[in-house]
């Protein structure tokens, strides 16, 4: 590899490091449980085209392939702004593992939000939402906020610790992946 094309490939190695490291800065979550219910909200700005943030939060069918715990997600049905997403995944930690299914109705609003709610699967209840807005200094906001109820039994104390860890890391993931991808397409 000839010195100048070599200092290239670092360069580009190094900004897509400091891009990834950007995004990852400016993550907020929280989670909280109440009774049977366990809420989340979490939000990310990052200095990215917001087109790849809408496709990749609307990218359903491989989301498995980078959201940690989700074993598969695929679309089952769609007309213009509804769909319908079946997902398994799993919740575990030490001792405690848990299969989770979910079908979910989808609404989006293309590029500024989309709204899941389950309407089958072993969640009781789950209701989510994902907010894109450009803010006046050129980032891009990504915030989510959802709250589920399983439909199984969750060991006391640190089974909803362990469903909060699950979403704050997927959450990330999402994250990490806009980060990504949004990379790529500069390159």
């Amino acid at each position: 590899m000839k010195p100048h094309a070599a200092a290239r490939v670092l360069l580009l190695a190094g900004a897509l490091c400091m891009l990834a490291a950007a995004g990852a800065q400016q993550v907020a979550i929280e989670t909280n449980g109440q009774g049977e219910s366990i809420t989340v909200t979490a939000s990310a700005e990052m200095r990215v085209d917001p087109r790849t943030v809408w496709s990749v939060i609307t990218d359903y069918d491989h989301l498995a392939e980078f959201i940690p715990y989700m074993r598969s997600s695929r679309v089952v049905w769609r007309a213009a702004d509804h769909v319908i997403v079946e997902q398994t995944g799993e919740f575990g930690f030490l001792w405690f593992s848990q299969p989770v299914q979910a079908r979910l109705a989808v609404v989006e609003v293309p590029p500024q939000s989309v709204v899941a709610h389950a309407v089958g699967g072993n969640l009781r209840d789950m209701e989510g939402r994902y907010t894109v807005a450009i803010m006046p200094t050129g980032t891009v906001r990504l915030s989510y906020s959802g709250r589920l109820v399983p439909d199984f039994a969750v060991p006391p104390v640190i089974g909803k610790m362990v469903v909060r860890n699950v979403l704050a890391d997927q959450f990330r993931a999402m994250v990490e992946e806009i980060v990504r991808r949004d990379a790529e397409k500069a390159q």
